[in-house]
């Protein structure tokens, strides 16, 4: 399917996942708001596309940093089309009983909070711009499914996830705004250098544990917003194949 251009916004745009995705797009011709608390990464991205991008710093679980982002994007381009929603925050693997509220609502507060005023800011201007209509992806998790030991926030945040997701896709139905969810497992990025290493599996044991590269998910971004918004994949899992998901514990 030929590409059309598209207004495209990237939170966690700055490494991993988010960069990845970020940079994909731009090779395929589309505009992006490159979305990220630190804005040298950004700028770095930006450097190779000046005419394509918006960096912008910002806090994503901030309500009016937020708004802020959508302010800018309107001011640039006038609308958007797509969100890849997709900052994310962890914290070490800590036991039910011994994690802080500091640590539960840090992780909450990026992976559900920002992840909601993300959306909310995207379903505005997707509800009120013409042509009406837009996609929303949600960067979920295997997580979202089958939780790791130990990991009692990010999980939490993960399973929210799904429900923010169905009920986006119902109210979003009305105004043609499409919201897909895609639940990643073992893409490799910084945050997954210790899976090749050993990961700490529910038996007790440590497991070195199989990544894919970042380009099979944006591969997975691509074909979603290639689509027209008659058609959506609800959810998508991009794993590697032989990491731990089914009977994972």
């Amino acid at each position: 399917m030929a590409t059309i251009e598209q207004v495209a916004v990237v939170t966690g745009a700055s490494q991993g996942i988010g960069r990845g995705v970020a940079e994909a797009l731009l090779a395929d011709g589309h505009r992006v708001a490159l979305v990220a608390r630190r804005r040298e990464p950004l700028e770095a991205v930006a450097a190779a596309h000046p005419d394509q991008t918006l960096p912008i710093a910002a806090d994503v679980s901030d309500p009016e940093a937020v708004d802020r982002i959508y302010e800018q994007v309107a001011g640039q381009w006038g609308r958007v089309d797509v969100l890849f929603n997709n900052a994310g925050a962890f914290m070490a693997s800590t036991e039910t009983a011994d994690v802080s509220w500091e640590d539960w609502r840090r992780v909450l507060g990026v992976n559900l909070d920002g992840a909601f005023l993300m959306a909310r800011g995207a379903f505005r201007m997707m509800r009120e711009q013409d042509p009406a209509g837009g996609r929303i992806i949600n960067n979920g998790s295997i997580s979202a499914h089958a939780p790791r030991v130990n990991s009692v926030a990010y999980t939490t945040s993960k399973h929210a996830i799904t429900g923010l997701t169905k009920s986006i896709t119902l109210d979003g139905r009305p105004h043609d705004i499409a919201c897909s969810q895609i639940d990643i497992g073992n893409a490799e990025t910084p945050m997954t250098a210790p899976m090749k290493a050993g990961i700490a599996q529910p038996d007790g044991s440590v497991m070195r544990e199989p990544v894919i590269d970042v380009a099979h998910v944006a591969n997975a971004v691509r074909y979603i917003i290639d689509l027209p918004l008659e058609a959506n994949v609800q959810f998508m899992t991009v794993m590697a194949t032989k990491m731990p998901y089914l009977g994972r514990g």
